[in-house]
């Protein structure tokens, strides 16, 4: 594999005209495009091609492409020229991509997500880092705009700042290698790993020394912001806007970690694309459903659709007047009326 900088695809699918419309009246920022993707992960019953050419007949700008043994399996022989082969279905079908390490079982067949890069043994912390470092040169092949990881559970009597030492230093090469590819790493908050918040990503940040957000970024997952953040997912979303390289979409609800189909958690979705698209998010925004593959085709058309009329609101509310302007009450008219000046 090459460790090219990565290349540009074409894009004609631009998505229907609420989804791209900048439209913001003056005294608010310009909206960006939203590009849409559905990730493969929720889509495991089919082959990668059929997957592909379902993603673009729906109207999806890209694909959020899960490294796993049923698609683009990343320990299979002759990984090259596989990637050689989805590198021209994507440019043919205007496609973009992020390429995502969540696969269960892909290293390890007996434990899900083993070995992490919190794994006692080095050996094993090892694999994942080889099997990042591969992510990362199929990334730059692909064009992708950014390779997903995360953390993993801290093993048990493993103290916080021994986790926090080994998931820095099993970093490290992966970084180097992004650096060199020209791809960012964005790292997922998941809840119950060692980095499972927003405040957990930045203290990462601070252990590897404040690298670049074009090196090392983040991956904002919507629903999980939903389940454990202490503010409103649209608010996540403005926070972490420097750091954004990733973004991953469901519903959810409040204290369960369940990724759900759009309508059927808590989640209130337009101010969520309203943040990212005035927050100038250039990513893929990749609807989460690793658990509904059986469901897979049916989810992904619906999901567009909900997310085009999630992105029509949106864009309604935005190019809506702002409220005129109020002039306050001088202090002794507000102590008039009760209140305190």
């Amino acid at each position: 594999m090459s460790g090219t900088t990565p290349r540009d695809h074409p894009h004609p699918h631009p998505g229907p005209p609420e989804e791209n419309a900048t439209g913001s009246p003056p005294g608010r920022p310009p909206a960006a495009p939203l590009r849409f993707g559905y990730g493969t992960n929720g889509l495991t019953d089919l082959r990668l091609d059929d997957a592909l050419n379902l993603l673009a007949d729906l109207g999806y700008a890209g694909v959020g492409l899960t490294l796993d043994h049923m698609h683009l399996d990343p320990l299979a022989p002759d990984l090259a020229s596989r990637t050689r082969h989805v590198a021209h279905v994507l440019d043919r079908l205007g496609l973009t991509v992020t390429i995502e390490t969540g696969a269960r079982y892909v290293l390890d067949p007996r434990h899900k997500h083993g070995p992490s890069l919190l794994d006692p043994d080095p050996q094993r912390r090892a694999d994942r880092v080889r099997l990042l470092v591969r992510a990362v040169h199929v990334a730059a092949d692909l064009g992708a705009h950014a390779v997903h990881c995360f953390s993993g559970i801290r093993p048990n009597d493993t103290p916080d700042d021994v986790a926090w030492k080994r998931f820095a230093d099993a970093l490290g090469p992966v970084l180097d290698t992004a650096s060199d590819a020209g791809v960012p790493l964005a790292v997922e908050p998941e809840p119950g790993h060692l980095l499972s918040s927003i405040t957990d990503f930045h203290h990462l940040r601070q252990e590897l020394g404040d690298p670049a957000p074009e090196l090392l970024g983040l991956t904002l997952d919507i629903g999980h912001c939903q389940c454990l953040e202490p503010l409103p997912p649209a608010d996540c979303v403005r926070a972490v806007a420097p750091w954004l390289r990733h973004v991953q979409i469901e519903d959810m609800r409040r204290g369960v970690h369940e990724h759900l189909p759009f309508g059927d958690g808590e989640i209130d979705f337009p101010p969520v694309l309203a943040a990212l698209a005035t927050g100038g998010y250039q990513g893929l925004t990749v609807v989460e459903l690793p658990r509904h593959s059986h469901a897979g085709p049916r989810l992904a058309a619906e999901s567009l659709d909900f997310l085009h009329r999630a992105a029509a609101t949106a864009a309604e509310e935005a190019a809506a007047p702002l409220p005129a302007a109020t002039h306050a009450l001088p202090p002794t008219a507000v102590a008039a009326e009760g209140g305190t000046p």
